[in-house]
Order: structure tokens, then sequence, then C-alpha cells
């Protein structure tokens, strides 16, 4: 039998620290290792797998398109980019759509979409972007530069110029980094690696005010908090911003890579042919998934989602109560949830893993619980025991 990870330490760019475990099937809300020992789930793939692991309908669907048609590349129409597309525009109620491949993806595509309005306006010096703290984007060039984290920033510098981060998350140093160069406001709702922090309902007021004042364009990126994953399609709408282009990516997919950049028809209005492309963006086979993961929403789920975040929001803050010497935060909404304990949270990780439940760290002292759309109490009761014991 190969030796998975002798073989990946010899041939696979050691970009990630892996837990020590091999994944080599999926059912519900279980993942099974190679020794056929069963985990309760609560990462799923970092927000991805919505519908958990070999969801039938994904599975149907995906043999299907497999059987039909997989990419033609967008020299051609096809059924289904289009039908996307529209379905995206109902939901978001930006009315058009730029299906790429990746959240990070779509986070590019947005920026530079942003940019292209303000040129196409003949203002070609609005170039600035303003980013909050603890933002996460991603790590392509552009996502990288609105990336607040110097650790991830600094070997890559010098980065896209014209990036102002606000020195805090306070209304008035928001106002104060927005002028009447910036391009664009850039914002997660819940701000995911940056430590499960949901953006204060005073700092999107100060950006809807301050995007009104300058006439400054809004990005959301709702990669992660997006497509449901806290009860509503954009968490970005509920708290009162309106966004001018909006970010999808991660649960869009039900597990298959798919992103989608969501733009206004003012924006719109100012892409040429030529602005923009992607090879594999928008293929048959991830518009199939993004496709039948709405349908499957649609279909019944919206309910449950609701029901089980908030059952899922009231357990985390009942153990952060139970454990007042170790759990500093409890924060989150719906399906998103965060613990902040007063150390490194990896050895919790790693605890947890030995009792067969996964979980993540990120910003070193945050527990992130992400969990499929398809969970239920019990799966909520189960992680939440398991969890105080490590804790």
């Amino acid at each position: 039998m190969t030796d998975v990870k002798a073989l990946e330490l010899q041939h696979v760019l050691q970009t990630y620290r892996r837990l020590p475990v091999v994944f080599e099937r999926g059912e519900g809300m279980s993942l099974v290792d190679d020794h056929g020992r069963r985990y309760l789930d609560f990462v799923s793939g970092i927000g991805v797998a919505s519908l958990g692991h070999a969801h039938p309908a994904i599975a149907r669907a995906m043999a299907r398109q497999a059987e039909t048609l997989l990419h033609t590349s967008n020299l051609y129409f096809h059924p289904l980019q289009g039908e996307l597309a529209a379905r995206l525009a109902s939901l978001t109620g930006l009315p058009r759509a730029f299906i790429c491949n990746s959240g990070t993806e779509a986070v590019e595509a947005c920026l530079k979409f942003t940019r292209r309005y303000w040129h196409g306006r003949g203002e070609t010096g609005r170039t600035k972007y303003v980013a909050l703290p603890h933002a996460f984007h991603g790590r392509t060039m552009g996502s990288l530069s609105v990336t607040w984290d110097e650790h991830y920033r600094a070997p890559f510098a010098p980065l896209v110029p014209g990036v102002t981060f606000a020195a805090s998350l306070e209304p008035e140093a928001l106002a104060a980094a927005v002028d009447e160069q910036t391009a664009a406001v850039i914002v997660e709702p819940i701000q995911g690696e940056g430590g499960v922090r949901p953006i204060p309902p005073a700092l999107a007021q100060a950006i809807t005010a301050a995007c009104q004042r300058t006439g400054t364009l809004l990005i959301a990126d709702e990669v992660q908090s997006g497509s449901w994953r806290t009860g509503s399609f954009l968490s970005s709408r509920e708290l009162g911003l309106n966004p001018d282009a909006v970010a999808l990516g991660k649960a869009l997919g039900g597990g298959v890579p798919v992103g989608a950049a969501m733009v206004s028809e003012a924006i719109a209005s100012q892409i040429a042919a030529g602005d923009h492309g992607t090879t594999y963006g928008g293929n048959l086979l991830a518009c199939r998934a993004a496709l039948t993961f709405l349908d499957v929403v649609d279909g019944g789920m919206l309910e449950s989602i609701r029901r089980v975040g908030t059952y899922l929001q009231q357990r985390v803050r009942d153990l952060a109560k139970a454990h007042p010497d170790r759990v500093v935060d409890a924060r989150g909404v719906g399906l998103f949830a965060g613990l902040e304990l007063n150390a490194d949270a990896q050895p919790v990780v790693i605890a947890a893993l030995e009792r067969g439940l996964l979980i993540n760290r990120t910003a070193t002292t945050v527990i992130r619980l992400l969990p499929p759309y398809i969970a239920a109490e019990r799966d909520i009761d189960q992680a939440i025991d398991i969890l105080g014991a490590c804790l």
C-alpha cells in the first residue's frame, strides 16, 4: 500500500501543515480515514462541503453531467451558465455574474471590476482600496494585497499598491480611511480567517455612510459567510449593507470548485469583452453542482439551516460559560461559530481529532466551527460534548 504521507513529503510542495490523518471516503456528516475510523466533520472542507459528503443529489448530478458534457470553454454558449447567473442574480439582487473557480478568484474579479468601473468613467486616479483589520480575502496577489495579516503578506511584497487598512474596527477609523480616491471598500460581513468576527452594526453603518459620502463602491466578500451559511443568502444584507459587488465561493458548489463575482448594472456597463477571463470558470460540471446546491437548499433545507444554526450558537455560548478559565469569547452567526481561547487553540484541535471530531484553528487562538448544512441538533450536541471534554 502506498505511504501517502511519505509520497507527499517527497513530491508535494510543503505549503500546508496537515494533521496526521488520511481520509478515503465520506458520508453525510462524517469522514472515514484509511483505518476505517469515522470522524464528525465540523470543518466541511473549510465551509465547502455544504451538503455534507457524498450527498445523493450532488453525486447523481455530477455523474450525469460527466456522461453528457464537462467543458467547452467560454468561446461558446452552453445551457447552464446563464441559468446559474440568473439564479444568483435573484438571490443577491445584483444582476450580472462572472462565474469562476473559487472564492479567491471571485474576490480578484471584484477588485478588477471596481477599478475598471472608474477607469471607464474617466476617473483613472481613483484606484485605492480600503480594507479592515483582521481581513482575509485570499492568497493571489490582488486578494493578498487586501488581506491584513503581515504573516501572509511580507514574503510576497511589494503587493498591489494603493491599499489602506482602517486603523481599527471603529466607525471613525473607517471614515478616515475612505476618500475621493478610493475605488472600493472591501469587507467580510463575518471575518473567517481573522477569528470569526462579525462586523459590528455601527461599522456597517459607517461603511455605508463613507461610500455614500465619497461615491466609493462596496465589495462584500461573502465567500465564507454567504450562500446561506448564516441562514441568509448574503450576510451583508442582514447588516444593512448594499454592496455593488459580491464575491461568492466555498459552499456554492457543494464540494465542487466554483465561485462567482456578482456586480451591479453600473459596474457591468463599464466591462468590455476581454477585460477578464477564465479557462475553466463556468464549465458545465461546476454550474451543475452550483445549481444542484441551490435546488437542494431551496427544496426545503433553509428552515433546518436556520433552526440548527440558532441551536449551534446557543450551545457554543453555553460551552463558553462552562469554561470561563479557557474561553475568552463565543461569537458567530448561524452555522458559523468561533470560540476564542486564552491560549493557542491547536492543542484543542489535536485533542478533538483524537476523539473523532474535526474542527480547525484560525487567528491562532480561535476554534472555528463550519458544519455542513445537513447538521441536526444531535450532531451539534455530539460536537459540543467532545469539544467540552477537550477544553
